[in-house]
């Protein structure tokens, strides 16, 4: 029985343009070591999502909610304090990741991605970039020992593009409306504070 069918695997869903995929990415190393789980990354594409389940940001679902962002930022912070985790938002906010996105298909393909995920998420939400600058994201990846102008160049391989188009299709039709996503067996968890829930599947 592999972990994945005994139900100790987590797939994890993302986008690089979430901070709360990057805070859920920062927090599951913890919850890793506990449960004793392993973990994959699937990249998707948040906007394709968005338009194929006629969903949007919370910045523009809740602009109207009185008290509703600033709830939200209230909620960053709480989970940012417990986890421990060193975040700034970016102000380059919303960021195009079709670049980064693809880059991550890239590194998926050749057997680096979450080392790939692990940099691009501190570029975006650590030490914040315009990374939907070609130039700046191939120096930043330089910087973090990836080969930036390699995977920059690839991003433009129609295999990739089809790749990243696959992975956002298929997400939609298992029900994703949004993201962070985590799948433990065939089961769906929306949004970081979803984690506990995620742990308590894992010790099912």
């Amino acid at each position: 029985m592999t972990e994945q069918s005994s139900g100790k695997h987590i797939e994890f869903l993302f986008d690089f343009g979430s901070p709360n995929a990057y805070l859920a990415h920062k927090a599951l190393p913890a919850l890793l070591e506990r449960t004793d789980a392993t973990l994959s990354y699937t990249p998707c594409l948040l906007g394709g999502i968005f338009k194929a389940t006629n969903n949007q940001s919370p910045v523009f679902a809740h602009a109207g909610v009185k008290g509703k962002l600033a709830y939200e930022h209230l909620e960053i912070e709480r989970f940012v304090k417990k986890h421990g985790i060193d975040f700034n938002f970016n102000p380059h906010f919303p960021i195009n990741t079709l670049l980064i996105m693809r880059g991550a298909m890239v590194a998926d393909r050749d057997g680096y991605l979450p080392e790939y995920a692990e940099a691009v998420f501190d570029h975006m939400w650590k030490a914040p970039k315009k990374m939907d600058d070609p130039a700046i994201a191939t120096v930043a990846l330089a910087a973090s020992g990836l080969d930036g102008a390699g995977i920059v160049a690839a991003t433009a391989e129609s295999e990739i593009k089809a790749a990243l188009i696959a992975n956002t299709e298929r997400a939609v039709e298992r029900g994703v409306f949004g993201l962070p996503v985590f799948f433990v067996r065939v089961e769906m968890y929306f949004g970081k504070d979803r984690l506990g829930q995620v742990e308590e599947a894992l010790s099912r």
